[in-house]
């Protein structure tokens, strides 16, 4: 079977990029008219998000938000036959931040969100970085597919970390140079073990992985936004937060990756996932507070 969907995808992705965005928008008429995916979860996302936006205003971040959803896994076909060329004309990021901290003596932990197209960044990076790329992810239920998408995301030297298997993945890669990703805006799975920290505020929990294993590991940390630039174009920035993970008192490397992702949201609301429920918890002072900052 995995043939089979392999040999579709690969003739899929020789087709041109406009074809590809038409297979997109017809993609977007479904989903967000037809279907109604997860409409309900966006528009309350949004509401408690940006409080002070009319009506109208959210429903425009709304549709604008499906377009770039449904552009960011269309284009996941094009990845199957894409060459190293063709991505570094359409992805313009600063791989020369990792190599130079890395150089130093650094290991390199970035942060960043689930903002589009994280799959772009990964191709665009992967190939221009001296030292292992790690970037961690949640499995694919589907045998089948879950196969194609780490056939996709490493073909450019990427190595994938199952999240469930994390310390068994990362184990040969401790001692050595390395550059982890981390798409840190997950909500962790015991909300009250994260840590509860304020996003457009409201109180919520957020994972301390990333944090802890930057101190552990004493990486520096860079935090990555995404930028879509239009249709199939897209950069990266990387801001570094720290050297010396250790100096700084519990929680403010969390405090300041949740402050990184809402700047970014805030510049451009649409090229954020809200299909997920971010904002499903109530804080309890009580409970949790002594987790908030």
């Amino acid at each position: 079977m995995y043939y089979l969907v392999f040999a579709l995808f690969y003739v899929l992705s020789l087709l041109p990029w406009r074809v590809i965005y038409i297979l997109s928008d017809g993609f977007y008429f479904l989903t967000y008219y037809v279907f109604g995916y997860r409409r309900k979860i966006v528009r309350n996302n949004l509401i408690i998000a940006f409080p002070e936006k009319t009506e109208a205003e959210i429903i425009t971040i709304e549709k604008e938000f499906y377009k770039s959803f449904c552009d960011n896994f269309i284009e996941i076909i094009k990845f199957v036959s894409i060459t190293k060329e063709e991505i570094a004309k359409r992805f313009n990021g600063e791989p020369e931040k990792i190599n130079n901290l890395i150089e130093q003596g650094y290991k390199v932990q970035v942060h960043s969100g689930h903002f589009f197209s994280w799959e772009f960044c990964n191709m665009g990076y992967s190939p221009q970085l001296k030292y292992p790329f790690l970037t961690v992810y949640m499995p694919i239920t589907n045998k089948v597919f879950e196969r194609l998408f780490l056939y996709i995301r490493e073909r450019f030297g990427t190595k994938m970390l199952s999240a469930p298997e994390f310390k068994t993945a990362f184990a040969p890669y401790r001692k050595q140079n390395y550059c982890l990703v981390l798409i840190a805006d997950q909500n962790p799975p015991n909300a009250s073990a994260g840590f509860w920290t304020e996003f457009f505020g409201k109180k919520i929990p957020f994972p301390k992985g990333p944090e802890k294993g930057a101190q552990f590991n004493n990486t520096a940390i860079l935090m990555a936004n995404m930028i879509k630039l239009k249709r199939g174009y897209y950069a990266s920035e990387l801001e570094l937060l720290t050297t010396d993970p250790r100096s700084l008192p519990e929680g403010e490397i969390t405090k300041q990756m949740v402050h990184f992702i809402e700047k970014t949201i805030r510049r451009n609301p649409s090229n954020y996932l809200w299909s997920h429920r971010r904002f499903k918890w109530e804080y309890n002072q009580e409970e949790h507070g002594k987790y908030s900052i």
